[in-house]
């Protein structure tokens, strides 16, 4: 397989790596229409362009910020490659964001942006791509912005945990009290259905199951139900200094039984020195040891493991000590 793309620059704070393919398996897809962006601390990014990868520095980039991102390009609604490319570029036009507030804006912005362009392409409906991202402010925690059924993982103390909660039907049905938390567990992570309820660009039907809305609908504690509050779509997250954080699109559980084949990353990565081998050995698994039913689907993994803080020792004392 391609090697993991690994030579940015995020010390002294993260290690980061990302590799993205058509698929495993014998009849993989025909084309790739997943995406990553990758934008380091000194304004070196890396994306794909034509299914191939792209580098290129950000001019006036701001130092020590960071931006990461994952995308899944939706084939079943056409020309999703085009969206997930037309969707990373715009994410390497965007300023670095400080704030929610400032992201959100910038994001919501390009998503009506892009459906004007999409709209005046001639025979073209309307595509749509996942994403599901960081931004990494400098001296700041990460800021998550999701849309769609691409996921954020914490692996650690031996379990994967999702830090994002899927835009798909069995979503829509728990916040209208049809679904409880067993069942939307057993529909979501205990089996996997292509289908989704929102996307960057294609719009949203969770304001309205009868018909697709134009503009996002972010789903935070005020409409999720009280047992998916703590994962809002945009927030800042606080991250386990052993933990590793992986952002994946869906291909990688699209089998009979993902919950027991994601069940086994954490202690997939035991030994790993490096993000860079995190992501082969998880490629390594889908390629060697696939979980039974995989379904052929494009894969994308990126990889963002804190690194090992050390005292500053030009520190000065605390100000009330004595």
């Amino acid at each position: 397989m391609q090697p993991a793309f690994s030579d940015f620059r995020f010390g002294p704070h993260f290690d980061v790596a990302v590799a993205s393919r058509t698929g495993c398996g014998p009849a993989p897809r025909a084309e790739n229409q997943d995406n990553f962006v990758v934008i380091d601390f000194d304004g070196r990014a890396c994306h794909l362009q034509d299914q191939a990868p792209r580098r290129l520095t950000v001019p006036g980039w701001l130092q020590g910020h960071g931006r990461i991102a994952v995308l899944d390009g939706m084939g079943g609604h056409g020309h999703g490659r085009e969206a997930a490319e037309a969707v990373a570029e715009g994410l390497l036009a965007l300023p670095p964001c400080a704030s929610l507030e400032e992201l959100t804006g910038h994001l919501d912005a390009l998503h009506a942006s892009l459906q004007r362009r999409f709209a005046q392409a001639p025979g073209v409906a309307r595509p749509g791509t996942t994403l599901t991202m960081l931004e990494l402010p400098a001296g700041g925690a990460p800021l998550l912005y999701h849309v769609g059924d691409s996921r954020l993982y914490e692996l650690a103390a031996g379990q994967a945990r999702p830090l994002t909660v899927d835009h798909v039907p069995a979503t829509a049905a728990a916040m209208a009290g049809k679904l409880d938390e067993a069942g939307w567990w057993r529909q979501v992570h205990g089996q996997h259905a292509p289908q989704i309820a929102q996307a960057f660009i294609l719009g949203n039907t969770f304001a309205d199951p009868t018909r697709l809305s134009d503009s996002l609908y972010p789903l935070g504690a005020n409409k999720l139900p009280s047992w998916l509050g703590q994962l809002p779509d945009r927030r800042a997250l606080a991250l386990r200094g052993d933990g590793v954080y992986l952002l994946a699109t869906d291909g990688f559980w699209s089998c009979t039984q993902p919950e027991t084949f994601v069940g086994s990353w954490a202690h997939l990565f035991d030994g790993c020195p490096d993000a860079a081998c995190m992501v082969g050995r998880l490629f390594g698994a889908m390629e060697h040891d696939p979980p039974a039913g995989l379904q052929a689907d494009n894969l994308t993994a990126l990889v963002l493991r804190p690194l090992p803080r050390h005292a500053d020792e030009t520190a000065l004392p605390d100000a009330g000590a004595d």
